[in-house]
């Protein structure tokens, strides 16, 4: 890194680490003098941050988009679209460093191929949701939504692998908070609030995260006809035993209990597991569709939620430990163990029944589609859980963006 030149302001570098990437960056938690920029500086970002400067300006609402994959998620959906894919491509990656720095309008497919070709990966396997190729998910809309995968408790989430962001605010101010480095030490660890913010404290330009090379051995266990009470016995056990777990889901179809088990890791652990644990091992390259499905949410389970259209998508986020809970009218939920996670297809009316029945196990419950019958537009609910959390989300919006123009009421009606 060096001085982008003897007239440069204070607190500004240039990085070179992809020549088609030349631009001013910040150091940590630095605000450059109005966000200057000349023809040198990146041209997909300039007209971006004068759009955001004139709307601050104004007052004027912005719908922060990339693919738009998870647009079914949220209170609302307001505002002129501001659409993030100009901002793409891989600015830096090193592999022997497990550190990629990419934009964030890049798309996550894109990515995560780049990886595969190194042997690496993003263990936390975010979904994309994606209904077609036009529509596919971005490597900052993973971030702004921070959903993991069924793996979330053996690896880690989202916001584990986030080493630095760049980003926008409601002034118009390029800021970047981290770095690109494991260890590295910015103060307050700002770049992870950005993670399951939804867009609403700031545009990401640009992330870097922590890869991992991809596990040389797996197999997934399957046990058949299994109830939940026996699933969740099995699970706690094995939690506390050296093995080499990675995911797993217990799902009730057709009047009778499954329970999947992926196991991840060196190969001799894994074909240990296996001997030891039981069940049927299945076929690698023919199950590996089904965690994408699971992941993805296209598993029969979940696309029978088509046929009861008064129905909500619950997401019921409990520690793993929980046991099995008193849902209404005895539904039966799936259960994602590695990932802390129970989904519910149950009326939006049982709203009060299952937030209770996660809060008694220290959990939230909250909608993460609802109802076809209620739609309109974006449809899914945040628990905010407490009035001090609600007032720390509001004041760290009110820091991010005062003028309230990101995203506007798609966390919370309020803001």
């Amino acid at each position: 890194m060096g001085l982008a030149g003897t007239n440069a302001p204070r607190g500004i570098r240039q990085s070179f680490a992809h020549p088609l990437f030349k631009k001013f960056t910040l150091l940590p938690c630095r605000v450059a003098d109005r966000c200057r920029y000349d023809a040198r500086m990146d041209f997909s970002l300039a007209p971006i941050t004068e759009r955001v400067r004139a709307a601050a300006a104004d007052q004027t609402p912005l719908r922060i988009r990339g693919g738009g994959t998870k647009d079914f998620h949220g209170l609302a959906l307001h505002g002129e679209v501001l659409d993030t894919r100009v901002l793409r491509g891989i600015v830096s990656y090193e592999p022997s460093e497990l550190v990629v720095t990419v934009r964030a309008g890049t798309l996550l497919a894109e990515l995560e191929a780049v990886l595969a070709e190194q042997g690496q990966c993003l263990p936390f396997e975010p979904p994309h949701f994606a209904k077609t190729p036009a529509d596919a998910a971005t490597v900052g809309g993973m971030v702004a939504a921070g959903l993991s995968g069924p793996a979330r408790a053996s690896v880690g989430a989202v916001r584990d692998y986030l080493l630095g962001v760049t980003l926008l605010n409601g002034k118009a101010e390029l800021l970047t908070f981290g770095g690109q480095v494991m260890k590295n030490v910015a103060g307050y660890d700002v770049a992870r609030l950005m993670t399951g913010a939804w867009g609403t404290l700031g545009l990401l330009t640009e992330v870097s995260l922590k890869v991992l090379p991809v596990a040389p051995g797996e197999a997934t266990l399957r046990f058949e006809g299994i109830n939940q009470v026996d699933a969740l016995r099995k699970l706690h056990a094995w939690g506390g035993q050296p093995l080499p777990l990675n995911a797993s889901c217990w799902v009730h179809d057709e009047g009778a209990g499954t329970l999947y088990v992926r196991l991840r890791g060196a190969v001799a652990a894994v074909e240990a597991a296996c001997k030891t644990m039981g069940g049927t091992r299945m076929d690698n390259a023919t199950v590996a569709a089904d965690w994408t499905a699971c992941r993805e949410q296209t598993l029969p389970w979940f696309t029978d939620r088509a046929t009861r259209p008064d129905h909500a998508l619950w997401r019921l986020s409990v520690p793993a430990t929980a046991p099995v809970l008193a849902l209404p009218g005895g539904v039966q939920p799936l259960v994602e163990w590695h990932g802390a996670l129970r989904w519910v297809q149950a009326p939006e009316s049982a709203g009060d029944a299952l937030r209770e029945a996660a809060r008694a196990v220290g959990g939230s419950a909250s909608v993460f589609i609802a109802a076809e019958a209620n739609k309109t537009g974006a449809s899914g609910a945040f628990d905010l859980q407490s009035k001090a959390l609600e007032q720390i989300h509001t004041r760290l919006k009110h820091s991010f963006d005062p003028a309230g123009i990101f995203n506007p009421g798609r966390m919370a009606r309020a803001w």
